[in-house]
This record gives C-alpha cells, sequence and structure tokens, in this order.
C-alpha cells in the first residue's frame, strides 16, 4: 500500500514539473516567436529569424542580401 501511495506522488510530481516546462515553453514562444523574412524584390527568397514582440511589436523590415538578385534589399516580415 506504501509503494502505490509513493508511486502516485512521484507521478503527480512529475506532471506539475511536465505542466512547468510547458507553461514556461509557451510564455517564451510567444515572447519571441519565429518568423518568415521575405525578400522585396520578388524573388520569393526568405529568411527565417525569430523577434522581440516587446521591442519590436510591429512588422519587421530588415536590408538584408538576397542571392538570388545578388545586392542587398529590404526584407519584410511575413504572417
Amino acid at each position: 500500500m506504501s509503494w502505490t501511495v509513493v508511486r502516485q506522488h512521484r507521478s503527480s510530481q512529475m506532471k506539475m514539473k511536465i505542466n512547468i516546462c510547458m507553461l514556461a515553453a509557451m510564455a517564451r514562444n510567444e515572447l519571441r516567436p519565429v518568423i518568415k523574412l521575405r525578400s522585396t524584390a520578388g524573388t520569393g527568397y526568405t529568411y527565417v529569424t525569430r523577434k522581440n514582440r516587446r521591442n519590436d511589436p510591429d512588422r519587421l523590415t530588415l536590408r538584408k542580401y538576397d542571392p538570388v538578385v545578388g545586392r542587398h534589399v529590404d526584407f519584410r516580415e511575413e504572417r
């Protein structure tokens, strides 16, 4: 009987740890989501990066190198 009580106690602790980890992961993903940056040159080339929503709540625009065109162009966030 005592073995089952200890067993249940450990499994509930494990469930608590898993739930806490899942909540932390969800909060982390909401703060820094993965975004795609698509080239404005119309080549379809994309970069994948993460952004901080607190610092950049609007759509992000970065000037990066587009290898299809062979020069630097604006890349805008795609949703």
